[in-house]
Order: structure tokens, then sequence, then C-alpha cells
């Protein structure tokens, strides 16, 4: 008898079964029609408007379009307020999604509600509250104009609070669900060499959830940036103080339409660089 795995080792005879195919190589074969028809309709219907904006754009004097004043202010101060607002929502957002992720208290599931409640509010709502909380003559507003002499709506700081209010729960559930992810033994195991909870968090925790903190930060910068609705309720249209682009393709759209899709370019190119950025996270199917 020759050993197996030897020349001239006997084989099992084969069964005449056919392979197993991979799961998923069968449906590609054909698609339905009645699945084909609205998925071409809903790609038309979300590029179509898209592809005008690029047939329509001014490209011959689009450079003159974006180096003037009005243009040039309108892009410094939503490139600083949103830079500013993402500051703002990783300082105060990343504890917060720790919280959520990493302690037990009553009523947390309330609590991880009305973090995201601004996700589906309607802007201009958030705009009102925040004069309502935030306002001179406001529940919270009233004691900091009276005590400290600090004035926040219609003011360029009144444009970063309008636009972290709306872009913070996008960072808070990225770094929540990242914490979610990453193993929690690695705190412990830090605990037990005598780390505090800070110190674990901070030299531990931190490293290893850098790419959700860093995506969140994107997605906060990107919806800070276009954000509309509370700012124009909450800090209002002055140009060069709080008119950022959004604003200003608003007001542009009356008098220079060309000056709006210009300004509409830009958010355009802004949001295509960050599904970019994103797309090794979050776009790619696994």
């Amino acid at each position: 008898m020759t050993p197996l795995g030897e020349p001239g080792a006997a084989t099992a005879p084969r069964t005449g079964r056919p392979r197993r195919r991979r799961a998923g190589t069968g449906a590609r074969r054909g698609v339905p029609l009645p699945l084909l028809l609205p998925g071409v309709l809903a790609l038309a219907f979300l590029l179509l408007p898209l592809l005008a904006l690029l047939i329509r754009a001014p490209w011959r004097s689009l450079p003159d379009q974006l180096t003037s004043t009005e243009v040039w202010q309108a892009l410094q101060l939503s490139l600083v307020s949103a830079t500013a607002a993402t500051a703002v929502s990783l300082v105060l957002g990343v504890p917060l999604a720790w919280l959520l992720a990493r302690t037990e208290f009553p009523g947390r599931g309330f609590v991880r509600a009305l973090v995201t409640l601004p996700l589906v509010l309607p802007p201009v709502v958030g705009g009102v509250a925040l004069l309502l909380a935030l306002g001179r003559n406001g529940v919270i507003g009233q004691w900091l104009d009276s005590w400290f002499g600090i004035t926040l709506p219609f003011t360029t700081t009144g444009v970063v609070v309008a636009e972290a209010f709306v872009a913070m729960p996008f960072l808070v559930i990225s770094v929540e669900g990242t914490l979610r992810a990453a193993d929690p033994r690695y705190e412990e195991a830090a605990a037990t060499l005598g780390a505090s909870r800070f110190t674990a968090f901070r030299r531990v925790t931190l490293p290893l959830i850098a790419p959700g903190v860093a995506a969140g930060a994107v997605l906060a910068w990107a919806r800070a940036l276009g954000e509309f609705g509370a700012t124009i309720t909450f800090a209002g249209n002055f140009p060069g103080r709080t008119q950022t682009m959004p604003l200003a393709v608003y007001l542009a759209l009356q008098n220079d339409p060309e000056a709006a899709i210009s300004l509409s370019l830009v958010l355009l190119a802004v949001s295509i660089t960050v599904l970019a950025g994103l797309r090794d996270r979050w776009m790619t199917p696994s």
C-alpha cells in the first residue's frame, strides 16, 4: 500500500457533485425588471440635479466669482466657523460619547435619544430653540448678558454655536459606535496596572478609537459647513460677520445666480471630498 502524500497514492474518487458556488454569485446573473427600473430612476433622480449644476456652472467666470470680496468673506467665515464648531464638538462630544458607551446611569436611552434629536429636528426649530435658550432674553442668555456682557445671537460666535448644535450629534454617534466596538479589556488591563480611568481613556482608549473620532470630526465639519436654518435664525445673515456660504448662496440666488452656482460648486466639491475620505470606513462593503 502506498502511503498518502507520496507519488502514486490513491486519491478519493470524484462523486460528480458540482462545486458549491460562492454566496452571492448567482444573484449577479440577472436583475429583475421591477427592481431595475426603480433603481435606475432613483439614481437619475439623485444625480441629475448635480449634473445640471455642473452643466450650468459659469466655468469661465468661476475664478472671478470665487475671488470676489463677498464670496471670499463667506468662504473664509464658513471655513473658520465650521472648524471652530468641530473643535467644540470634539471637546464636548467625545466625553459625551464615552459616557453613553461606557457608563450605566438611569435614563441613558432617553439621553441618547435627546442627543440624536438635532439630527431629525428641523434646523429652523433648532435656531428658535437656541434663541430661547441663549438669546438676550433667553433662559441662559439673559444671565450671560447681565453677568458677563456676552451676547451670542447675530454674532460670529453665534454662528459657531448654531453649527455645533447641529453637527455635534454626528460626532457623538460615530464615536459611541466605535467605543462599543472597541474591546474594553484594554482599559481594564490598564486599570490593573494602576492607571486611573481618565489615564486609561487618554493613553489607551483614545488612540484605539482615533479612526472613529476622525470620521466623526469630518462628518461634523461637513455638516457645520453646510448648515443654513439654525444659522440664519440664531445668527442672522450679515455679510462679513455671520453670512456663511449657504447663506450667501441663498442671497446670491436672488441677485447674482452665477455667484450662487459658484458657491454651490464649492460646497459640492467639499461634500465629494468628505465622501472620498470616508470611503474606506463606511462605503466599502465588508
